[in-house]
């Protein structure tokens, strides 16, 4: 599963209600959360972000209320993937649960600049700068939770499961 887009630089402590507000959890369906991703954190995002760009982001990424939204409005928004020095543990499960594919890089937005081509290599655990040439490896995902995200969620493999 390898993914490669240009990396958003978003810096520590990112949490749930900065990348989904609350104002729109019960207002706005999940297939639109997208329009508002990290809203509350630059208003202009959604409108700069294409499909299959890359967050690269500081420490403790998705910290906050456990809400599964937040996962969902990145998917959504057509981000590729997430590449944090470290994700709340919530976000983390939320995240592999909808098929948003992430990994974890410790001190990887010093590595990284605005712009900057990424590829992602969940699978095999490797993140790479191609812009600069620096590799990284990531911290690699059980088998288990490999399956998931692989089948694009938890509900799909479950889906596969009783197929």
């Amino acid at each position: 599963m390898e993914r490669v887009g240009p990396a958003h630089v978003l810096h520590d402590d990112i949490d749930t209600d900065q990348i989904i507000p609350g104002e729109y959890l019960n207002t706005v369906p999940d297939a639109k959360l997208g329009e508002f991703v990290l809203e509350g954190y630059d208003p202009e995002f959604a409108d700069q972000v294409e499909p299959g760009d890359v967050i690269v982001a500081g420490e403790n990424f998705g910290l906050g209320s456990s809400r599964e939204a937040a996962p969902i409005a990145i998917r959504n928004a057509g981000v590729g993937a997430v590449v944090a020095e470290s994700f709340a543990r919530i976000f983390y499960r939320n995240a592999i649960n909808v098929g948003l594919p992430i990994v974890v890089v410790p001190g990887i937005t010093d590595h990284v600049s605005e712009g900057d081509e990424i590829r992602v290599d969940v699978a095999e655990g490797v993140v790479e700068n191609v812009t600069t040439g620096e590799t990284f490896d990531a911290t690699g995902l059980p088998e288990d939770l490999l399956e998931i995200l692989e089948a694009g969620g938890l509900v799909e493999y479950r889906k596969q499961q009783r197929a």
